[in-house]
């Protein structure tokens, strides 16, 4: 009778242990998810959460959205935020968010020696993952000017010749700032307002509807991202594609500073609740290979150096960049929209 009585404890505690390991078990399963709240476009990003996922059994549970509004929506969740890495498309967001403390320092080897100073923040806040450059656009064979550069664009030549778009963008609001940190805010004010001048039409639309506007006549010059051209050649509707084909890209300031580029780029929350996978998942996306995914993805250039560049952006040729750190043109975001403002670039 003690032996059987005996047994049943063993048989008894043997039961609680495997269900003990179970629900261990089980919440480690739990354990292993990161929360992202992504600018980038769902079909941009998901590609390569999803081999993240693959590569590491980590569930990507990602939520899209515009930039303002995600990091308002940061903002308003606080320390209960369930967002553990932040996906943006502007250094100006990055800096936002590191100023209102949103974001959260971290230390990785990997991406310090990974990625070039001036495109992560100095104090590890947040790290580039994808260049783009804002261009100067003409209809083929229609500019002969090879030396083009932001300041010429306020030239009296150009009267009534040049779409871009509003203000409210940030592309815009960065490149200002650019010329700011380049020029100081009292030049850069001037420039403007003689740019202004020079617009075909009040300010409308996105980047690609400057190039259709510059492929249909109704201005020389279109300012826009170089990713829009691309992705209008290769992804665009027919009439897309059938006007950017008409385009061709010219780099601004190649004789002296350097075409002004911005980056897209993460950091992980100040609320995040799986840091370690967060980590993981931001130096995943600066690998090699998600790297030139990103890419062929979206044809931005990779923040990496000597990676080989897909056919269509070798085929736009080397370009000089601009070396300006781009926590300053966070830095400068509030006096480019004041001046902008000011000015009358609506």
């Amino acid at each position: 009778m003690k032996r059987n009585f005996l047994i049943y404890k063993i048989l008894l505690f043997a039961s609680m242990l495997v269900l003990n390991v179970s629900a261990w078990a089980e919440k480690q399963k739990i354990v292993q998810e990161v929360n992202v709240y992504s600018a980038r476009q769902e079909h941009l990003i998901k590609p390569l959460l999803d081999h993240f996922s693959q590569e590491t059994g980590i569930k990507v549970n990602l939520v899209t959205g515009k930039s303002g509004a995600l990091l308002t929506r940061l903002a308003a969740e606080g320390k209960n935020s369930p967002a553990d890495v932040f996906i943006t498309t502007d250094a100006a967001y990055l800096y936002r968010a590191k100023k209102q403390q949103l974001s959260l320092a971290i230390a990785s080897e990997f991406l310090e020696k990974t990625i070039p100073a001036i495109y992560r923040d100095p104090d590890h806040h947040w790290f580039g993952l994808s260049l783009r450059a804002r261009v100067i656009l003409s209809q083929k064979g229609k500019l002969k000017d090879n030396n083009l550069r932001y300041e010429s664009l306020a030239d009296p030549r150009w009267r009534k010749q040049i779409c871009i778009r509003s203000s409210g963008n940030v592309y815009n609001q960065s490149l200002v700032a650019a010329m700011i940190a380049a020029h100081g805010e009292e030049k850069t004010e001037a420039w403007i307002k003689k740019l202004v001048a020079n617009f075909a039409r009040p300010p409308s639309g996105n980047d690609r509807d400057q190039i259709m506007a510059a492929a249909g006549g109704l201005c020389t010059i279109a300012v826009a991202n170089n990713y829009y051209l691309a992705i209008m050649l290769k992804a665009g509707t027919p009439e897309q594609k059938a006007a950017a084909e008409k385009i061709t890209i010219h780099w601004p300031n190649q004789m002296d500073r350097g075409a002004h580029v911005n980056l897209s780029g993460a950091f992980v929350t100040a609320a995040a609740k799986n840091r370690q996978n967060a980590v993981r998942l931001i130096e995943h996306l600066l690998s090699a290979d998600m790297q030139l995914m990103y890419m062929n993805v979206n044809y931005e250039y990779p923040v990496r150096a000597g990676l080989p560049l897909n056919e269509l952006l070798k085929s736009w040729g080397d370009f000089k960049k601009d070396d300006v750190p781009l926590n300053k043109i966070g830095m400068y975001n509030a006096a480019a929209v004041r001046i902008m403002d000011s000015a009358g670039w609506k």
